[in-house]
């Protein structure tokens, strides 16, 4: 007997957990799990399937499958021996039976499998003893933990002791200050009182009464034997446990919180906030002297079909100066000097000087840039400029999507072929999905995907796409749709580098002196990445026999999800055959010949 894997999958094909036992890639573990699905049949009593290579022994519980892939060669008793203990361990780790728990404790599960399953055989191992080899106890661990809590009592002792002393201290000081009534006051009450009452006070100058001691008259000291006595015994205690760390809140005192908190204590503090702090943590904050940011925003309209319907790039140098000797200043910059961009700087920039020697700088050399946070978190714009092309090499991302509908479930593929002009990250390529309960069957995907219910929209995620991976696909079954519910799709994306390739040089300060620090960012952003226009109007007219005669923007509908309408039929005829009409009016040609 040999088990290749151990898995719960959830009756949708999505694999939770998966511990193989046997050496082998990647790819043929997924592929096995993605097959098992379709293997599975409903209404069938048996437990198992087999497929020309493998065979698949599974147990149903509640929404999941506990699934354990063979070899044909194995005993299939044995087999159904290790899923009766699989599947009796999972609700040992599971607080209940459903994908977030599962995906929760998936490390747990992992090593229970290990103890039942070694090298692709079965352990003669009971539950109990599972759970008590996962739960091994170190010694090392408990010695460690012992040692480490006495460390935190000691700290608490010593914090304590220093909490006194600054007690005693602040006390000495008041008695130093206000005199000795006072400091007596401040002592407590229960000791004076019972001086008092050992002692014999007169008027003959023994005791405290003849000036010696306290230096006090008979007068002062019964007058403060009244108030003491009749001050209520909450205040002449000692001050309440636990308050001695809000004494001062010294230096001394931050010391001691400081080594709790190191030794692992979680300490509380009530920490008051400051006006105007609100304010001040909402604004991002400047840390280097002068700050240069080149943006560029790409808006991109590709065809259905294959083509290049719109691509436009517009992209701004801003400017952020921190401090106001540093305000008077030009830019030296240098790009890729490609003819395609346009530059265009700012109203109140030497336009001469730019053109001449690619600096930016002000017309009035003597006038300072503005400064300080207060001002747009985007800074002081410098210099824009725009491109647009018809090259399709110029794309960054292109995308493929082909739905195909067979029997009562519609197949999608799509995939992603990037350019190696740039290395993109945090890719959101967003597919319209038609409105359904639940979320669609992913077959296959190449990054993580996630399924947005409320707004019908799959999600397929990609952190970076590098040269490891310039093209990639994702494959999902939903149920019977039109072709044209898949559209458009929007892609997200941001990258480091930009069409312009602009750099910063040097600034150069026109105030005397070294030149001050510099630092650039530099990104491209999406503003606008999906599909075309044109494409959308022919497959709505392509699905209805009518030919509208006044396409024109103004009859043209976009929905929120995107989704295109085409309205006002007025002046629509109906086709009938395969002629073509011989009256038409406004733009006929992209509904005739589908361009």
């Amino acid at each position: 007997m040999v088990v290749l894997a151990a898995s719960i999958i959830s009756k949708s094909g999505k694999v939770l957990v998966s511990r193989q036992f046997v050496e082998m890639s990647r790819v043929r573990i997924e592929g096995l799990l993605a097959a098992f699905p379709k293997l599975v049949g409903t209404g069938k009593q048996h437990t198992f399937v087999e497929t020309e290579n493998v065979r698949y022994v599974y147990q149903p519980i509640e929404t999941l499958y506990v699934l354990l892939v063979t070899n044909k060669q194995s005993n299939i008793l044995e087999d159904l021996d290790t899923l009766r203990m699989l599947s009796k361990i999972v609700p040992e780790y599971t607080y209940s039976l459903d994908e977030e728990s599962i995906c929760k404790t998936g490390f747990e599960l992992i090593f229970a499998f290990d103890e039942v399953i070694s090298c692709g055989n079965k352990e003669n191992v009971t539950i109990a003893q599972v759970k008590q080899y996962c739960e091994m106890e170190s010694q090392e661990e408990k010695l460690h933990k012992m040692v480490m809590q006495s460390k935190i009592n000691e700290t608490k002792d010593v914090m304590k002791r220093k909490a006194n002393e600054i007690d005693k201290s602040k006390l000495e000081k008041g008695r130093a200050d206000k005199g000795g009534y006072m400091s007596l006051q401040s002592m407590g009450s229960g000791r004076i009182e019972n001086s008092f009452s050992d002692m014999s006070i007169s008027g003959n100058g023994s005791g405290f009464a003849g000036g010696s001691g306290f230096g006090m008259t008979t007068t002062e000291v019964e007058s403060f034997s009244t108030k003491s006595k009749t001050r209520p015994p909450s205040s002449a205690t000692a001050p309440p446990k636990g308050l001695g760390m809000q004494l001062g809140k010294s230096q001394r005192t931050n010391q001691f919180l400081e080594s709790l908190k190191a030794e692992g204590e979680v300490i509380l503090e009530d920490v008051q906030p400051k006006m105007g702090q609100s304010k001040s943590s909402a604004a991002p904050l400047l840390t280097d002297p002068v700050t240069l940011t080149a943006e560029e925003k790409i808006s991109v309209t590709l065809k259905r079909d294959g083509g290049l319907s719109n691509f436009d790039v517009q992209g701004t140098l801003s400017l952020q100066i921190l401090n106001q000797e540093d305000a008077r200043i030009q830019v030296q910059i240098e790009h890729a000097g490609n003819p395609g961009i346009l530059f265009k700087t700012h109203p109140n920039m030497n336009k001469e000087l730019f053109a001449n020697a690619n600096i930016l700088g002000l017309k009035d050399p003597n006038r300072p840039f503005p400064t300080g946070q207060g001002g747009d978190a985007s800074g002081v714009g410098l210099l824009k400029w725009r491109m647009q092309s018809t090259d399709e090499s110029m794309v960054p991302l292109t995308i493929n999507c082909w739905p195909s509908v067979s029997g009562n479930e519609t197949y999608v593929s799509i995939e992603y072929e990037a350019s190696s002009m740039f290395d993109l990250r945090n890719v959101v390529i967003s597919v319209p999905l038609p409105a359904a309960r639940e979320a669609p069957t992913v077959r296959q995907v190449d990054g993580e995907w996630r399924y947005d219910s409320r707004n019908a929209v799959l999600e397929w995620s990609i952190l970076l796409i590098d040269n490891s991976n310039r093209s990639g696909s994702m494959e999902f079954v939903v149920p019977p749709a039109d072709s044209s519910a898949f559209f458009p799709i929007s892609v997200e994306f941001s990258a480091a580098s930009t069409y312009s390739d602009l750099k910063v040089d040097n600034v150069i300060p026109l105030s005397g002196g070294p030149a001050p620090k510099f630092i650039q960012r530099t990104q491209l952003i999406t503003e606008n990445y999906q599909d075309s226009l044109p494409d959308r109007l022919c497959l709505f007219a392509s699905s209805f026999l009518p030919c509208s005669r006044d396409v024109k923007g103004a009859n043209i509908l976009v929905d929120p999800r995107g989704r295109v309408k085409l309205a006002d039929f007025g002046l629509a005829k109906y086709i009938t055959g395969p002629s073509c009409p011989l009256s038409l009016k406004g733009s006929p040609k992209p509904l005739l010949d589908g361009t």
